[in-house]
C-alpha cells in the first residue's frame, strides 16, 4: 500500500486537538506550495504530493466535520495573469477540477453526485470521459460569429489577452462561426504534438535558441510571445471541451455541445466517451492509460464530467472546482538520484521547510534538482540522510518529492541528520509549540518574529504577490534587493518608493522608463480589491478563499476590521459573529483575532491604509428575496439535499450559517430539526418550513 494510504488511515486515530494542529499545519504547509508554484515560478513539491495533501485536509475534516473552514486549501485556481499583457475579466470564471487518483476515489465522485441530486442508486448517470491533455487552457470570445478575444486562464477570475497569439491557431480554431449564438466563449486546451515539439527543438538547436523541456512548456512559451508572428512560426494545436458566457444554451448535455463545436468548425477530442456506468468510465481511463505512449500528445488523466447541463447547473460549484467534474489522474512517474545536502527554507510565518538539493536527474523528461521534504518528522520518518540514493516522484511540471531511501546504497559514513534548533536567517530559537496536552507541531518555527530578516522578506513577497495586490514590476527579487538595501521594510513603504529614486537609479537594470513603469504598477494597487487586500495582509490560514469570503460577509474593511478588533478584545459576540459565517472554525477566528491583538501589526496597517484604499465587495443583487440575509439550515429537507439547498442560498445572495445567532434572518426547519429550532425560537428568528423557503426564493 502506497504511503498517502496510509497517511490517511491515520486520520482515525487523531483526537480533536490533534486533528485541529494537523490542519493548522496543511493549511500553512499548502499556502507555501502555492506561493512557490503560483507566485515565484519555483515549486517545491510534485503535483502528486499537492494532491495528498489536499486529501489529508479532506479526511480530517470529513471525520472533524466542525474544524471545517472555507480556508481549508481547495480553493485557488492557477496562477495570476503575467504582466507583460494587458488582463482579461472572465465574465464565467475558468476554475480547476478535483482530482482521483485511485478508482475508489471516482466511485466516491458517482456517489457524491448522486448524494447531492438525491439520485436512487439504480438511476444512470451519464457521463463523458475525455483524456486530459497536458497544455495550457485558453478561452475564445465569439460574438457575432466573429473570433473578438482570446485569454488564458490565469488565476481564474483575470487571465491575459493573446488574442493575436490564439488567432494563428490555423485549423483548430476558426476565424469564423455561423449558427452560433450572438456572444459564444469557446474553452479549450492549447497543446503541441509530440513530434511537432520534437521537431521545434531540432529547429531550436540548429539556431541555438531555447530547448523546451517537455510539449507543454513549449506550448505555454509559443503562446506568450510579445511577437504574434513568433507564435505562428511554432506547431501548436487546440482542443475545445468546454464554454464560458453564452447568450443562449447550445446544448442539453455535454456531448451534444462538444458535437456543436465539432461543426461550428472547432478540433474536438475524438477520444472523448459517453459511458452510462462507473464501469465504462474506468474502462475507459484503463484503455486510453495503455495507449497513452501511442497518441500523438501528452496527457496526464482522463476528465469525467457529467453529460445532462440540467444536472451540471444544480450541482453547480464549490470554490475551486465544479462538483460535477473530475479529473482521474495518471500515476506518477519515479528515478534515482544522490541527495547532496538539506536546505532549510524560511517562510513568512517562521516555518523551517527542509528541500532536498539533488544531484540532477531527468524523470519523465524533465531535468529535476530539488525535491520536498516536508518536514522534520517526515525526515526522521523516512531516515533520510545527506549523501543518499533516493527515489524520488515527480507528476506534472514541478519539482517532485522524495520517496524512499535506498538503504543498499548509504554511505558508510553516512551521518544521521540533525534538523536545526536555530533560525538559519537570524540565529533566533527554532521551536516546535505545544498544545495544552504538549503534543509538539510538526512544523518547527523561528522565535524571532519582526528581528527575522527571512520572514520579513517572505511576508513583503506575499504581499506583492500575484494572489495578493499584484503589483507589475515588483516582484520576489526585486522585494528581496530593496529589503537588503533598506528601501523597503513593511508594506507601506512599497507606496513611498518614489522618495528613493536617486538610490534606485543607481541601481543595475534601473533607468527613467522602468522607474516610471515601477510607480505606475505601485499607483494602480493604491486602490485594491477587498478580498485581496485582506489575503495581502498575510494573517495565517487566511487564504485567498476565507479573504474573499471575509469580503462577501462584511462588504468593506471597516467592517471587517472593526469586529476583528472586538474579537482580539475578547468580545464573545464579535467570536461567535465570526464563527457564525458558514466555512469559519475555531482555527481562523483566532488566527484574525491573534493578528489584531498584536499593536504592531495594527500600527503596520493603520501605516498602510495611509497609501491604499480598499474597494467595497459587491453586495448582493437586490432582486433576491434573500439577498444580505442569514439562513441556517436544520432537520432533514426532502426536497432538495442539504449541499443544493446552501448551495442555492448562497446563489441569491444569502449567507449560509452554520448555527443560530441573534444575527440569523431565517431558519429553514425540516423534519428532525432539535436544537437549532429551539434557539430560532427563543430569539424570535423567522422560521419556515422547507416548502415555505422554496416559494420565498421561486421554486
Amino acid at each position: 500500500m502506497s504511503e498517502p494510504d496510509h497517511a490517511e488511515k491515520a486520520v482515525k486515530n487523531l483526537t480533536a486537538v490533534e486533528a485541529t494542529a494537523e490542519l493548522a499545519r496543511l493549511v500553512e504547509e499548502i499556502e507555501q506550495h502555492d506561493a512557490a508554484y503560483y507566485q515565484e515560478d519555483a515549486p517545491t513539491i510534485s503535483d502528486a504530493d499537492y494532491d495528498r495533501l489536499r486529501r489529508r485536509v479532506r479526511t480530517i475534516e470529513k471525520r472533524f466535520p466542525d474544524l471545517v473552514s472555507e480556508d481549508s486549501p481547495s480553493n485557488k485556481v492557477g496562477a495570476a495573469p503575467s504582466s507583460r499583457f494587458p488582463k482579461v475579466r472572465h465574465a464565467v470564471p475558468m476554475l480547476s477540477l478535483d482530482n482521483a487518483f485511485e478508482e475508489q476515489d471516482v466511485i466516491d465522485f458517482d456517489k457524491r453526485v448522486r448524494r447531492f441530486l438525491g439520485l436512487d442508486e439504480g438511476e444512470t448517470v451519464e457521463y463523458i470521459a475525455e483524456p486530459k491533455i497536458d497544455g495550457l487552457s485558453a478561452t475564445l470570445r465569439y460574438e457575432d460569429g466573429k473570433f473578438v478575444l482570446g485569454a488564458t486562464r490565469g488565476d481564474g477570475r483575470e487571465g491575459e489577452d493573446i488574442t493575436r497569439n490564439l488567432a494563428t491557431i490555423d485549423g483548430d480554431i476558426p476565424h469564423g462561426i455561423t449558427g452560433a449564438p450572438l456572444v459564444l466563449e469557446v474553452r479549450g486546451e492549447v497543446y503541441m504534438a509530440r513530434a511537432d515539439f520534437a521537431a521545434l527543438n531540432e529547429r531550436q538547436a540548429e539556431r541555438q535558441g531555447q530547448i523546451f523541456a517537455n510539449p507543454r512548456n513549449a506550448a505555454a512559451g509559443s503562446l506568450r510571445q510579445l511577437d504574434p508572428e513568433v507564435t505562428r512560426s511554432r506547431p501548436l494545436r487546440f482542443f475545445a471541451y468546454s464554454w464560458g458566457e453564452v447568450s443562449e444554451a447550445i446544448a442539453r448535455t455535454q456531448m451534444q455541445a462538444i458535437e456543436r463545436f465539432g461543426k461550428w468548425g472547432f478540433a474536438t477530442n475524438p477520444q472523448t466517451k459517453l459511458c452510462t456506468s462507473v464501469e465504462e468510465m474506468l474502462d475507459h481511463y484503463r484503455a486510453i492509460e495503455t495507449a497513452r505512449a501511442e497518441l500523438p500528445y501528452d496527457i496526464d488523466g482522463v476528465v469525467y464530467k457529467v453529460n445532462r447541463l440540467d444536472w451540471q447547473e444544480r450541482l453547480g460549484f464549490v470554490s475551486r472546482a465544479p462538483r460535477w467534474a473530475i479529473a482521474h489522474k495518471f500515476p506518477a512517474e519515479q528515478a534515482t538520484t544522490v541527495l547532496r545536502e538539506i536546505d532549510i527554507q524560511v517562510g513568512r510565518t517562521g516555518a523551517l521547510t527542509p528541500v532536498a538539493k539533488l544531484e540532477p536527474v531527468t524523470v519523465g523528461g524533465v531535468v529535476v534538482s530539488n525535491a520536498t521534504l516536508h518536514n522534520e518528522d517526515e525526515i526522521e520518518r523516512k531516515d533520510i540522510r545527506e549523501g543518499d540514493t533516493v527515489v524520488i516522484q515527480r507528476a506534472g511540471d514541478v519539482i517532485p518529492q522524495v520517496v524512499k531511501v535506498v538503504m543498499e546504497r548509504r554511505p558508510k559514513d553516512s551521518k544521521q541528520y540533525q534538523y536545526p534548533t536555530v533560525c538559519p536567517a537570524c540565529g533566533s530559537d527554532a521551536v516546535r509549540e505545544t498544545d495544552d496536552k504538549g503534543r509538539a507541531d510538526v512544523v518547527r518555527r523561528c522565535t524571532g518574529g519582526l528581528i527575522c530578516p527571512a520572514q520579513a522578506v517572505e511576508r513583503l513577497k506575499h504581499f506583492v504577490s500575484r494572489a495578493a495586490l499584484d503589483i507589475d514590476g515588483l516582484g520576489a527579487k526585486q522585494v528581496e534587493a530593496f529589503y537588503h538595501d533598506g528601501l523597503i521594510r513593511e508594506p507601506a513603504d512599497i507606496f513611498t518608493l518614489a522618495r528613493h529614486r536617486d538610490a534606485l537609479l543607481k541601481k543595475e537594470g534601473y533607468g527613467e522608463t522602468s522607474l516610471r513603469n515601477l510607480y505606475a504598477g505601485i499607483d494602480q494597487r493604491r486602490t485594491a480589491d477587498l478580498d485581496r487586500f485582506i489575503f495581502a495582509l498575510g494573517i495565517r490560514h487566511v487564504g485567498g478563499t476565507t479573504a474573499g469570503l471575509f469580503a462577501r460577509t462584511f462588504l468593506t474593511f471597516d467592517r471587517f476590521r472593526a469586529l476583528a478588533e472586538k474579537a482580539a478584545a475578547g468580545d464573545d459576540e464579535a467570536r461567535q459573529e465570526f464563527l457564525a459565517i458558514d466555512g469559519i472554525g475555531e482555527t481562523v477566528t483566532d488566527a484574525v483575532s491573534d493578528f489584531f491583538r498584536e499593536q504592531h501589526n495594527i500600527d503596520a496597517l493603520d501605516r498602510l491604509l495611509e497609501h491604499v484604499t480598499t474597494t467595497e465587495a459587491a453586495a448582493p443583487s437586490s432582486d433576491s428575496p434573500v439577498a444580505g440575509k442569514t439562513v441556517v439550515f436544520t432537520g432533514k429537507l426532502e426536497r432538495m439535499t442539504r449541499d443544493e439547498a446552501k448551495a442555492r442560498a448562497t446563489s441569491l445572495g444569502a449567507k449560509v450559517a452554520g448555527s443560530v445567532s441573534a444575527k440569523t434572518d431565517i431558519l429553514v426547519a425540516g423534519p428532525g430539526a432539535g436544537s437549532k429550532l429551539k434557539k430560532a425560537e427563543e430569539l424570535k428568528v423567522r422560521t419556515m418550513t422547507e416548502e415555505e423557503w422554496l416559494s420565498l426564493i421561486g421554486g
